[in-house]
């Protein structure tokens, strides 16, 4: 099968920085890979035009047309032009893209055209209690509308998505996957009680949170760390250029002592910070289904997390992880040290967590899942 991901976003040094998109797409098109199947990565906003291949992927660079009012539109019928030449030609069967702002709305492949519910800008403004701008909204749901079919991450993402646009679309749920052979368990440090938040530092993902969390902590257990993994942002609700300087003034003195901010680092390094740490947080508000929660899985951390939506489709309370409202900085802390303490369900936890991410979110388990959609779609 002949299989295109159109997107914004790609995990390669050519293509620019990605999220949590462009990692999802880069596991799935590798497991598509190993599984005989030829796959080509589309992605437009780029600084020019250009082809190569790279481990048996096929890479299609799009530069984006720039004129006032029509860039958008201009674009969509070029990435469109794009498809419908490797159709035509033999060499793509379907293509997948993100909700993300609707891109397709506008652009009609002769081949079926896939939509994958990562969380499009009107869910995560819906999460976040913000509003959403009308043209997102709009391109977003004549995107949903005039796909061939619809693939959530989780079913929480899907019946929200629905919700929020007033649709009746039948979706299908295939999640994020990640290569559980390189996210395998590490022996444990135990000359140190590190707390480890890896990803974007932002609001929605409950950084603002954090630090009220880990003051508690704090003040029960002296020798627990912070270590906080990943690119700072902007905040959206303040205008401040920075959400780590939003959040040092949170902590409280003592507590800010055991605080390290390490910054954005090479994906290859996130292994090893993993593997050296005690337990994993993720106090996010607003998620589809998260990939760095995956790889804190595989990796046999002890978690707490969010028990907001999609999360209980990922860990059960108590036997996966800890799952605990972001808000409930007490009861949040309290599970935090609960772990820190308790080495044996550290372990237990962790194994379990092992055991469902090669059950249920495995590379190849997810893509045979995606082979049998695309499958139905073409036929």
């Amino acid at each position: 099968m002949n299989i295109g991901f159109l997107t914004p976003e790609y995990p390669h040094p050519k293509t620019g920085k990605s999220g949590g998109i462009g990692t999802s797409i880069f596991n799935q098109a590798k497991a598509l890979v190993d599984l005989g199947h030829e796959v080509r990565i589309l992605v437009y906003g780029q600084d020019g035009d250009d082809y190569f291949m790279e481990d048996g992927l096929h890479f299609h660079k799009i530069k984006n047309i720039k004129v006032k009012g029509l860039s958008l539109f201009l674009t969509q019928k070029k990435v469109e032009r794009v498809l419908n030449a490797l159709y035509v030609s033999g060499k793509l069967d379907i293509v997948e893209a993100p909700d993300w702002t609707g891109f397709t709305a506008f652009v009609r492949p002769k081949c079926p055209l896939v939509i994958k519910e990562h969380g499009s800008d009107t869910y995560f403004c819906h999460l976040e209690q913000r509003p959403v701008k009308f043209k997102n909204k709009f391109l977003e749901k004549r995107a949903f509308t005039k796909a061939d079919g619809i693939i959530s991450v989780s079913a929480f993402t899907g019946k929200l998505t629905n919700s929020l646009f007033k649709l009746k679309r039948d979706f299908t749920v295939i999640p994020n996957s990640i290569d559980s052979t390189l996210f395998e368990a590490k022996t444990n440090d135990t000359s140190t009680l590190t707390i480890l938040y890896f990803g974007t530092l932002i609001r929605k993902k409950g950084l603002l949170e954090l630090p009220k969390i880990f003051n508690l902590v704090y003040k029960k257990n002296t020798k627990a760390r912070l270590l906080l993994v990943g690119r700072d942002s902007t905040d959206i609700k303040t205008g401040s250029s920075s959400t780590w300087e939003l959040m040092q003034p949170l902590f409280d003195e003592s507590a800010f002592n055991n605080v390290s901010y390490l910054g954005a680092v090479a994906y290859s390094e996130i292994q090893e910070l993993i593997g050296k740490s005690t337990v994993c947080v993720f106090p996010s508000f607003a998620e589809a289904l998260p990939v760095s929660w995956l790889e804190a899985m595989a990796m046999e951390k002890a978690i707490v997390a969010s028990n907001i939506g999609w999360a209980k489709e990922m860990i059960e309370d108590g036997k996966e992880g800890f799952l605990v409202n972001p808000i409930h900085h007490e009861q949040y802390a309290e599970r935090v040290l609960e772990l820190l303490d308790d080495t044996s369900k550290q372990k237990q936890f962790g194994k379990a967590a092992r055991e469902k991410v090669i059950a249920k979110f495995s590379m190849e388990t997810v893509a045979k899942q995606s082979l049998e959609f695309y499958s139905q779609l073409i036929h």
